[in-house]
């Protein structure tokens, strides 16, 4: 089982190598969930995940003896992004096994540094026998993204730094996926400050780790936002440090991903993936569980597609009622619309998008339904926009 002492090594391995990355508190993150929380910022890393530090020490320990190996991996992005980075700076030939689902940022990314990418199959699962196989026929050596000792130690010396940096924390919170980083954190933790709580968070979509250890059976879904953590196979070496080290593992919703990415952007200004958003949704879904409490979050990645991101953003507003779709019922006379629009733009709302509907009706002839996208400040201010119109005798109904 791994041990603290392997992360030491680690630590000692990527001193110079990898960003010590800042775990500073959130005042307003602390003020919304009731408790004090502080957020370690692994997006910043060179390719924006802690998943460089288990490559680098994995890497580091290949090429200790003066050994130059060819290495494999398998990986969604990140772990992908890390082996293929720390390969080129070590001179190694690295080929990357990614599912054909895989962002194409993280794809375009991995190549840059220099990694040969092949995309096969459409589960991590299919990719690492894929992976395997050309290891064999190549002789590379794999590169497992979390079910490694060296893989694990490296992501734990995310413990070391965010219990140097904040002693008094009282609880981490981690994404899981495999299960390699919050391995590494709990060994790390637990050996540093026996009392600490360690939390993992899985989407619920992907909940195998879950199941695993609670001996449940949520059913697993086909895709998910945070596919950084969409494993279906726990790592082996993992489940044995979770069921000893780990507390208690939550579950998480696409709603409360996409809310927690948002909140993160306009909060924090800072750019998280889906998995890496996954520590703040659990605290906003689970807020009476850490109320009051010193809370660690692990901010575990920031490669997101930014057509997702646009859409997410999208979401968000329409979900906190800063866009607002309403549907008004009038007579089709000319200037109707005007001033329609007029009284909208006078409660100080921005048309986005308008829309006459003749045809497509259960009205009659001689009226029309306008279909308006709005700009608004929030929920109370469509309510208010909805009450002016209706003031005026026209029929109001907010699309939701």
């Amino acid at each position: 089982m791994l041990q603290f002492q392997d992360i030491q090594q680690a630590a000692a391995r990527l001193q110079g190598q990898v960003l010590d990355t800042p775990c500073v508190e959130s005042r307003t993150l602390s003020h919304i969930t009731g408790a004090d929380v502080f957020l370690k910022f692994e997006n910043l890393q060179f390719t924006a995940s802690f998943k460089e530090r288990g490559a680098c020490n994995k890497l580091a320990e290949l090429t200790a003896g003066g050994s130059r190996p060819g290495v494999i991996a398998m990986s969604a992005g990140n772990h992908a992004q890390g082996v293929a980075y720390h390969a080129e700076r070590l001179g190694l030939r690295a080929v990357i096994v990614m599912p054909r689902f895989t962002p194409g940022v993280k794809v375009s990314r991995t190549r840059g540094f220099g990694a040969e990418v092949v995309l096969h199959g459409d589960t991590l699962e299919a990719a690492r026998a894929h992976a395997l196989e050309l290891a064999k026929n190549q002789g590379l050596t794999f590169v497992h993204p979390y079910d490694d000792l060296a893989v694990m130690a490296g992501q734990g010396t995310l413990g070391l730094e965010m219990l140097r940096d904040q002693p008094d924390l009282d609880i981490l919170v981690v994404p899981v996926g495999g299960g390699g980083l919050i391995s590494g954190i709990a060994t790390a933790a637990k050996a540093i400050k026996p009392g600490i709580e360690v939390i993992g968070v899985q989407v619920q979509r992907f909940p195998a780790m879950f199941n695993l250890i609670k001996d449940e059976e949520h059913e697993q879904g086909v895709s998910t936002i945070a596919e950084g953590i969409a494993v279906g196979a726990p790592g082996a070496l993992c489940v044995e440090v979770i069921r000893e080290r780990v507390d208690e593992l939550l579950l998480v919703d696409e709603g409360d991903i996409e809310q927690a990415i948002v909140m993160l952007l306009e909060i924090e200004k800072t750019l998280v993936e889906g998995a890496g958003a996954a520590a703040l949704a659990a605290l906003l879904k689970y807020r009476p569980r850490f109320a009051g409490k010193k809370v660690g979050m692990v901010l575990s990645g920031g490669n997101i597609d930014p057509l997702l991101l646009a859409s997410i953003i999208g979401r968000g507003m329409v979900r906190s009622g800063r866009l607002a779709r309403i549907v008004v019922s009038a007579r089709d006379i000319p200037g109707m619309l005007a001033r329609i629009t007029a009284l909208v733009a006078d409660a100080g709302a921005n048309i986005d998008e308008v829309h006459h509907q003749r045809a497509f009706t259960a009205l009659s002839a001689q009226s029309v339904e306008i279909e308006m996208v709005l700009q608004t400040r929030g929920h109370e201010h469509v309510t208010e926009i909805i009450a002016l119109l209706r003031e005026q005798g026209w029929e109001v109904h907010l699309v939701q």
